[in-house]
């Protein structure tokens, strides 16, 4: 194998050879390695794991769970940030209105828990992650702090495309109006709006969609969800009865865009909803957060990132905007004009990655995805696991958590850009079992209480030391931890160029195997050759 600096180049063909495998982004120096945790999971010691249980039956993680040890032990991870998941206050089908909160109705929950980006009320929290409800808000504060005083910073989830079907505050700061409350429903689409309406049509709830649990009546409302006129659903469905797989539970925001005329933009005055939306990212920076992760930032005009984010960023200039878009075309849009300082890399890096894994393709598309975000390769947010993928373990995806190591080392060495695993991943959990509305995909639920069994082995009653894994799931933990030790602390990792070795070696006709891969970090002083197989 050659290095890009043996000695003086050959030939005008070897040196246009390496300069297409070299990339150098100078960016921030630090590396960010994010932890996600779907946090009513996470501290939950329960594992009856009945399908559709009850919050009773099946339990749920607190606020109190992620204690100083969990937190010392993630930091000892190589965690930087951590991603709450689950924290702003969404619909459930638990009933808490002896607190004041509006009752939600089951015909528009997915599952017991419900959907973490159902949003009810942007100004509270999820009640069912309180010890104390009435003392919810303080509770959440305190796990602030108690991860700042471990050296971790603390994401949240930012929902702006959508809410709840049902959205009511009771939290909201004074002068604050609902979404929707001031809306012209007559009308299909308004810039005043917040929402969109179809005149005349009552919202039908998915057929094949059978609640559960048990609603407690309103006045006039005889158990049944009454929604007319029906809004559009929030993955633009507009269609007053969205099908089973729609989001059917969440309506879409109008952020002064008419999708029925050509996606006409009406920005001019600032729309309402642009206004609602900033006052809530305020709200939560000044709770000290230290970063959004930006649910569906892509369906929501660029032009509003570009006017809202520098706002946020007046009041903290180091918080980070992390957005989940899917879409290629728009990476450099968000990145430039929108502000973000991460996208999600799940069409680049997680699918093929995954189809190596699986034995589907082979590594030389590794070249080709780099390539393709040739300067923004650091912004990209790259993964294997989240709440929405299958995990690694199942039988969905790898069937063996180990297989998915050299994939780990890819995403967290080839560039200083963050990464991110998803809480049970270290220790391999699969996945199994039927929880509720997901039915078995391979998936964690995001939609009902639940126990995941191996990373409450690792929990052990709330010792977070790993006193119940064994041998093999004790071996990868540590795997990881070597891994993403290595990312925060080499200077290398953190500072250095890239050079893609490996296309270079086939490019001079070298012999390289379709399984291996293998690359140079280097800075004027220090090489590093990592080699995967």
């Amino acid at each position: 194998m050659k290095s890009p600096q043996e000695g003086k180049l050959k030939s005008a063909k070897e040196q246009e050879l390496i300069a297409g495998n070299f990339l150098s982004e100078k960016c921030r120096q630090e590396k960010i390695v994010i932890y996600q945790i779907l946090t009513r999971l996470f501290g939950n010691k329960k594992s009856a794991n009945i399908p559709f249980g009850t919050i009773d039956e099946n339990g749920v993680g607190k606020f109190d769970d992620i204690n100083d040890r969990a937190l010392s032990s993630l930091a000892d991870l190589g965690i930087t940030h951590i991603w709450y998941t689950g924290i702003i206050e969404h619909a459930v089908v638990s009933n808490y209105r002896k607190y004041g909160i509006f009752p939600d109705h089951p015909a528009v929950v997915k599952g017991r828990a419900g959907s973490p980006y159902a949003i009810k009320d942007y100004y509270d929290v999820n009640p069912d992650l309180a010890n104390q409800v009435e003392k919810r808000m303080a509770e959440f504060d305190a796990l602030i702090k108690r991860t700042h005083d471990h050296q971790l910073r603390v994401i949240i989830d930012f929902v702006p495309n959508h809410v709840a079907r049902k959205y009511s505050s009771d939290a909201k700061p004074g002068g604050i109006r609902d979404p929707g409350q001031d809306d012209d429903t007559a009308l299909g689409f308004s810039p005043g709006n917040n929402f969109y309406y179809l005149p005349d049509e009552s919202f039908k709830v998915p057929a094949g969609y059978t609640p559960v649990g048990l609603y407690h009546e309103l006045p006039g409302n005889a158990g049944h969800f009454i929604e007319k006129p029906a809004k559009v659903s929030g993955n633009n469905v507009f269609k007053s009865q969205p099908g089973i797989d729609d989001w059917f539970d969440t309506v879409k925001l109008n952020y002064g865009v008419d999708y029925a005329n050509g996606e006409r933009k009406y920005f001019n005055p600032i729309p309402d909803t642009w206004i609602k939306m900033r006052d809530v990212l305020l709200f939560w920076t000044a709770k000290n957060v230290d970063g959004f992760r930006c649910d569906m930032a892509g369906m929501v005009p660029v032009e509003f990132w570009e006017w809202v984010i520098p706002q946020v960023k007046e009041k903290n200039e180091h918080i980070i905007f992390i957005a989940e878009i899917y879409k290629p075309e728009q990476f450099h849009a968000y990145l430039n004009q929108g502000k973000f300082d991460f996208i999600y890399d799940k069409i680049h890096f997680y699918d093929p990655l995954k189809q190596i894994v699986q034995k589907k393709a082979t590594t030389p598309v590794i070249t080709e995805s780099w390539k393709s975000l040739k300067g923004i390769n650091h912004n990209m947010l790259r993964y294997l696991e989240n709440h929405d993928e299958q995990r690694i373990g199942s039988s969905f995806f790898a069937g063996n958590a180990f297989k998915a190591l050299p994939a780990m080392a890819v995403i967290s060495f080839m560039s200083n850009n963050p990464v991110m695993i998803y809480f049970g991943q270290e220790v391999g959990e699969p996945g199994e079992g039927v929880a509720g509305f997901s039915g078995e995909d391979g998936r964690t639920t995001i939609f009902d209480y639940w126990g995941v069994p191996s990373h409450q082995k690792w929990m052990n009653g709330g010792k977070f030391d790993g006193g119940k894994l064994d041998e093999q799931e004790l071996k990868l933990r540590n795997s990881y931890k070597q891994i993403l030790n290595i990312c925060i602390s080499h200077p290398v990792i953190r500072e250095g160029d890239f050079f893609d070795l490996y296309s270079y070696n086939a490019s001079l006709g070298n012999i390289t195997g379709d399984q291996l891969y293998y690359f140079l970090r280097f800075t004027e002083n220090r090489n590093l050759f990592v080699i995967v197989n």
